[in-house]
């Protein structure tokens, strides 16, 4: 019975997304944005690099661009730090940080709202909060 807790919880927080592990596109010095594929889809380190962080940098010879997973802080403290010198301009250094998966990719087209139809006629699962299911493994255990 607690195996099937365990796994109850586990399926939770994998599902609900709080497995706090993020992915993120992962490149050094690219042009035009190329390392936006798949084949630069990184795993980021689980509960340490909560954040995709970007690099656009304008040099002579075109615009390059970093892209690693990083740590809220670390890339709060670098993208606040190197704020003046993101003018778009020759040498210009932006460095943003966002907080959901490739966000550090190309911009995604907005999807149209759904309508309410399509909203009323897909299937809802109650969720049972964690307390529930701790007061049930502890009665039936």
């Amino acid at each position: 019975m607690r195996l099937f807790t365990v796994t109850t919880l586990l399926l939770f927080f994998l599902k609900s997304g709080l497995a706090l592990q993020i992915q993120c596109y992962q490149c050094e010095e690219m042009t035009h944005n190329e390392c936006s594929t798949p084949e630069f889809i990184v795993n980021c380190t689980v509960n340490v690099q909560d954040m995709c962080q970007k690099e656009v940098l304008v040099k002579e010879d075109g615009i390059y661009y970093r892209k690693s997973c990083a740590s809220s802080g670390a890339c709060l403290i670098a993208s606040s730090g190197y704020q003046q010198f993101c003018t778009g301009k020759l040498n210009s250094v932006c460095i943003s940080c966002c907080n959901t998966p490739l966000c550090n990719g190309p911009r995604q087209k907005k999807r149209p709202l759904p309508s309410t139809a399509s909203i009323l006629n897909q299937p809802h699962f109650p969720v049972l909060p964690l307390s529930v299911l701790f007061v049930i493994s502890s009665t039936l255990c």
